[in-house]
């Protein structure tokens, strides 16, 4: 089972939540050879609990997955804290959306929870705390007290440090790994699809449940697989991300021109213009 652990369901937080781009993106990362992907949207995304409300309608659920057309979707988050740096949270859909809504006053820049209060909060709930690319410039993962580094359950290797170093990111998060005696498992930390399958786990075993996926990363039942173009599949998605919030900001409806559905309405009216 190739799952990857950290994934996005939109294009950027600031973006209104679209049912036709989360839709193809989930095709997309089917089609890239996944079998499971970890929903991680950020905490303070723009309509985050919209984004998980389709999740759970329109999905088949299995599990704590939700099934589209093959693809399993584990509900989940990813939160910064004061210190600096994102944490992962994987979980049932009722304990993300109802965490997600814990942390309404804590969203904003100078709000975030020091790490210690986030993982008390996670105590109350079933779910698997990761460290997000503990190793991304402003991260401050690693620094935290070894009372608090004991309380994650897994470290994300990502796709987009992978794609800007590879060798460094590896020696550091494996060693991290090590350190905490905890599983690294990998997420590609995708808003745009080409990035799907830059790197990905690959699972000995199937699970539908967070405590079957767990006991298979701590029983070492998996591998990483890097892609071999991981760069260039990552900067292709950057590039492709930029272009279209440009065509937000401009008036367009980026998600037709990523479709291929015709003329945006700033083009149309532009054409209008120019026929005075």
């Amino acid at each position: 089972m190739y799952v990857d652990f950290h994934t996005h369901g939109k294009l950027a937080k600031y973006l209104p939540f679209s049912v036709e781009y989360t839709r193809w993106l989930l095709g997309e990362a089917k089609n890239a050879g996944l079998d499971a992907i970890c929903l991680t949207e950020h905490f303070n995304t723009q309509q985050f609990d919209e984004v998980y409300g389709y999740i759970a309608s329109h999905g088949e659920q299995a599990g704590d997955a939700f099934v589209f057309d093959g693809l399993k979707v584990f509900p989940g988050m990813e939160t910064d804290i004061a210190e600096g740096g994102h944490v992962l949270s994987i979980g049932p859909m009722e304990a993300i959306r109802e965490l997600n809504r814990r942390l309404g006053p804590h969203k904003r820049k100078g709000s975030f929870l020091p790490f210690a209060a986030l993982a008390d909060l996670f105590d109350q709930y079933p779910v698997l705390v990761g460290a997000g690319h503990p190793f991304r410039a402003g991260g401050h993962i690693p620094e935290l007290p070894a009372d608090q580094l004991a309380r994650f359950d897994f470290i994300d290797m990502n796709g987009k440090d992978i794609a800007e170093d590879r060798a460094r990111t590896e020696r550091l998060t494996l060693a991290f790994g090590r350190q905490l005696g905890i599983p690294v498992v990998a997420g590609s930390d995708t808003h745009q699809a080409t990035q799907y399958g830059c790197i990905r786990t690959d699972f000995a075993n199937a699970a539908n449940t967070i405590g079957a996926l767990y006991a298979e990363m701590q029983a070492g039942r998996y591998k990483i697989d890097v892609h071999p173009e991981a760069a260039f599949k990552v900067k292709t998605a950057g590039i492709l991300k930029r272009a279209l919030k440009e065509v937000h900001a401009l008036g367009g409806d980026y998600v037709s021109v990523l479709l291929g559905r015709g003329e945006t309405p700033a083009v149309l009216e532009a054409k209008q213009r120019a026929a005075g």
